[in-house]
């Protein structure tokens, strides 16, 4: 048996023992309680236990923190990962404190029924446990292996009315981790039926309109709100006022006291410049950075798909300024403090880190192994214990883009910590301006999405003595643009994509101009062929 240790995302941390052999976990103590805000209620505070609290609640594997848990040696994070525990699975705890096996074998299996990315697992697993919180605090102690109809009605009742009602898009998401979790249980025979009611919608797909099963408590609603853009000046204003820690007039402010003020404007430089999710530019390896110069406009970086939404590798174009700007940030602040770090002997210290004899644009060379590996075998969980190895054999520096101040990977939740703090600042100092990481995506998609539409525009005025259809110049305005955006964005749907169309201003104009144009050059074209039959 061997202790491992969890953060629930309320910031409770639990130690707790795992079989080699069987992967049932059981709770030996739980430790630094921390207050949290939950939809359905707040998590109780001073907990020595879970005796009495009423909650159903979830936490995370952090194999990288195995350290901090006195007697575990550095070699437990291998035992447990071929154990098949994963960095950063999550996995939930009844009111008593008791592991479900079977509905945490569900949260490790959704990889394998269409649910791949960590992100929409992690939403999953939150969802199901916030209604095994409702039917275990308000439907008489129920887990949700007894839930029906009714207690689906109810929660939709919950959740769905007064004024902390959640909206159509995150109830529907619900329901599909509701949905999944009902057929995974009744292809594993773990129940007999499906304990909710389906009805025949038409929906319209790719091939066109379709019949499907839908549960009957979707809600029909609108399943998102507008796409939140900024106009770049204001990204601009946000940026340097919330991360880099200037005044509104774009002077220093002699209060701020932040110190990564540099690398935070880098990091959301990168994102707002090339469209990436917080995931992916989270993600990174220094390795996997273009170089500077070169004489291109733009260097060319490689997403791999173990860091991409639905696992899509692709491509992204970064602009020699923000390149430059992330280089400065490598050799310079983050250099400083990994030289810092190694000095001070942190790295030494480190568990469960895999070093690596040399990297290259196509992979790493692990050391000991053989042959290259390409950053395709390397998930998030892996790369957060990358690190390049000394001529003594002994690890120099975390492979990791991002480093906290205490030279070590940076987590996605640090980012958004960052932006929350950033919005914060603003507000206080008089700027109308807030941004989250999704925010900058938008940005780009926007932007970028103009600029395509324009070039269209122009070449199609490019080709004099040309005749083309009405069909071929609607491809050419909106079909090929949005399909480039799309490539670039890394939507699997071109029908995502078309959102920015609502929010580009001049998209619009430019396409009835345009239709408009070849309307009148089509029926001058339309007369002449008139006149010569006659």
């Amino acid at each position: 048996m061997i202790k491992a240790v969890a953060l629930d995302y309320g910031g409770y941390a639990v130690t707790f023992t795992v079989s080699q052999l069987s992967l049932r976990m059981a709770v030996s103590s739980i430790c630094s309680p921390a207050a949290s805000s939950w939809n359905l209620g707040r998590l109780g505070k001073g907990l020595s236990g879970f005796e009495g609290t009423g909650d159903v609640l979830l936490f995370k594997t952090e194999l990288v923190r195995l350290g901090e848990v006195p007697g575990v040696g550095g070699d437990a994070a291998v035992v447990l990962a071929r154990a098949g525990v994963a960095e950063g699975q999550v996995f939930a705890l009844g009111p008593d404190g008791s592991y479900d096996v079977e509905l945490n074998r569900f949260f490790r299996e959704l990889d394998g029924w269409g649910v791949r990315s960590p992100n929409s697992i992690r939403a999953y697993a939150r969802d199901l446990v916030l209604f095994g919180r409702f039917l275990a605090g308000r439907r008489g102690g129920k887990s949700i292996w007894e839930a029906g109809q009714e207690d689906l009605r109810a929660y939709r009742r919950a959740r769905r009315s007064g004024p902390g009602a959640v909206s159509a898009g995150t109830w529907n998401r619900f329901i599909a981790a509701l949905d999944k979790w009902a057929e995974w249980a009744v292809y594993e025979k773990l129940i007999d039926t499906v304990p909710f009611r389906y009805a025949d919608v038409t929906v319209w797909t790719p091939r066109g309109p379709a019949k499907v099963l839908v549960n009957t408590e979707r809600d029909p609603g609108e399943e998102s709100g507008p796409v939140r853009f900024l106009p770049y000046e204001d990204y601009l204003r946000w940026r340097d006022v919330g991360l880099r820690g200037l005044l509104p007039d774009g002077s220093p402010d002699p209060a701020w006291r932040g110190r990564h003020g540099e690398r935070n404007a880098a990091f959301a430089d990168l994102m707002v410049g090339t469209g990436m999710r917080l995931g992916e530019a989270s993600s990174l390896l220094v390795s996997e950075l273009p170089p500077p110069g070169g004489g291109r406009r733009t260097g060319e970086l490689l997403l791999p798909a173990s860091i991409t939404k639905r696992n899509r590798a692709r491509s992204v174009f970064v602009s020699q300024r923000v390149l430059h700007r992330v280089h400065q940030y490598v050799d310079i602040e983050r250099d400083e403090l990994v030289s810092r770090m190694h000095a001070a002997g942190t790295y030494d210290r480190a568990a469960g880190l895999v070093l690596v004899d040399g990297t290259g644009r196509a992979g790493l060379r692990l050391t000991g192994g053989s042959g290259v590996r390409g950053y395709a075998r390397f998930g998030v969980a892996e790369r957060l214990r990358l690190a390049r190895a000394g001529d003594d054999g002994k690890p120099t520096a975390p492979l990791w883009l991002w480093l906290g101040e205490d030279g070590m990977p940076l987590r996605r939740s640090t980012w958004q910590t960052a932006f929350r703090r950033a919005n914060e600042r603003c507000a206080r100092l008089g700027v109308n301006v807030a941004a989250t990481p999704h925010t900058l995506r938008h940005i780009f998609a926007v932007h970028m999405l103009g600029l395509l539409l324009r070039q269209t525009v122009q070449a199609l005025r490019m080709r004099p003595g040309e005749t083309l259809t009405s069909q071929q110049v609607k491809r050419l305005l909106v079909g090929d643009p949005l399909r480039k955006l799309q490539l670039l964005l890394g939507h699997r749907q071109i029908a995502t994509t078309f959102t920015y169309l609502d929010v580009l201003d001049e998209a619009q104009e430019i396409v009835l101009s345009a239709l408009r144009e070849w309307d009148e050059e089509a029926e001058a074209l339309s007369r002449v062929d008139e006149q010569a039959a006659a």
